[in-house]
């Protein structure tokens, strides 16, 4: 059977529906180079917030995590009270033996006043991310989550053997170095046009 040309319907394209999904990815795009930086700085900012409070609360003794009177320029120790209270893991003799010590107390602080001011100010973020991760390893081998039980055999109540919040800022803060979080509503701009910095990519 013969089928007449004039039977046949055409294909026809339809360049509206591309047109449009094309506007759309590039809708997306567009929406993604705008608030993805914004939402980077906020979190950055955010968690820059969180260590330095930490810093001033236990420098000063604002009546938070650390009273009155229990400050360091009181002659208070911001280690002594965690680490003389780590009951859990292969290292709580070593956490012991550091508690309290002007070494460890200077250490930690200087690194959550530096963590702070870095990730607040938007610069040397790769340097916020190295000490940040190290320090938050240090935290969480002290509270050692993988542990069930505490040396004296009392429940730990750890939740979780492997995550827990000592894990997620230090992949956040890794996240925001390799994202250069810091050039949006931070001095990452200017950090990188130093000399030295420019030179030494590590330091960006």
């Amino acid at each position: 059977m013969a089928v007449h040309e004039g039977s046949r319907r055409p294909r026809t394209s339809r360049p509206g529906l591309d047109d449009q999904a094309l506007s759309i990815a590039d809708a997306a795009r567009t929406g993604a180079d705008v608030f993805l930086p914004r939402i980077l700085a906020v979190v950055r900012l955010v968690l820059g917030g969180v260590f330095l409070w930490a810093f001033l609360d236990k420098a000063f003794g604002w009546g938070y995590a650390t009273p009155g009177g229990a400050a360091w320029i009181d002659g208070g120790s911001p280690t002594k009270g965690f680490l003389s209270g780590v009951s859990a893991g292969p290292l709580e003799s070593t956490f012991h033996s550091w508690a309290g010590q002007a070494w460890v107390d200077w250490l930690f602080m200087l690194g959550l006043l530096a963590i702070g001011v870095t990730l607040l100010a938007g610069f040397a973020l790769r340097f916020a991310a190295v000490a940040g991760t190290l320090m938050m390893g240090m935290m969480w081998l002290a509270e050692w989550p993988p542990a069930r039980h505490l040396s004296d055999g009392a429940p730990s109540m750890s939740s979780n053997p492997v995550l827990d919040y000592h894990i997620v800022y230090a992949v956040v803060l890794i996240g925001l170095a390799a994202a250069y979080a810091g050039r949006t509503w931070g001095l990452s701009a200017l950090w990188e046009r130093l000399p030295v910095v420019n030179r030494n990519r590590w330091f960006h």
